[in-house]
């Protein structure tokens, strides 16, 4: 994705190997990286102006299970991180499960049980953006 987001931005490569502060032939190996140093992620972040930590967020979102949560013992100590809430969902989200529904390619019943949306959440954005639409 990086790749493709440079292409679309159209930035030379040496102000990309000046940016990041490293060799051409270092850059032609991160495009087909798999995986990258947080530090790295956050400066091609900043160079292409994309925040590719929210592709990892919305995958967290997506795909964690919602049962795991009963297995944690949820303590009452103060935390110098945020707490951040599962039941939080982007507008990318919503618009990407509503097409599956609207498409045909799933039923509500497999959004509910394939992401572990609760029904009602489902229901009310089927109302919601509904209404939008008409």
């Amino acid at each position: 994705m990086i790749k493709e987001k440079v292409a679309q931005s159209d930035i030379e490569m040496s102000r990309i190997c000046k940016f990041l502060n490293c060799q051409e032939e270092d850059i032609l190996k991160m495009y087909n990286s798999s995986a990258f140093d947080t530090e790295v992620l956050l400066r091609w972040s900043k160079l292409l102006q994309y925040d590719f930590f929210r592709l990892y967020s919305q995958h967290l979102i997506l795909y964690s299970p919602q049962s795991s949560m009963n297995y944690i013992q949820k303590k009452k100590t103060d935390h110098l991180l945020p707490a951040f809430r599962k039941s939080l969902y982007t507008k990318e989200i919503v618009e990407f499960v509503l097409h599956k529904i609207r498409k045909g390619e799933m039923t509500k019943s497999s959004v509910i049980s394939e992401y572990k949306i609760p029904k009602s959440t489902l229901y009310k954005w089927l109302h919601k953006y509904d209404m939008i639409n008409k």
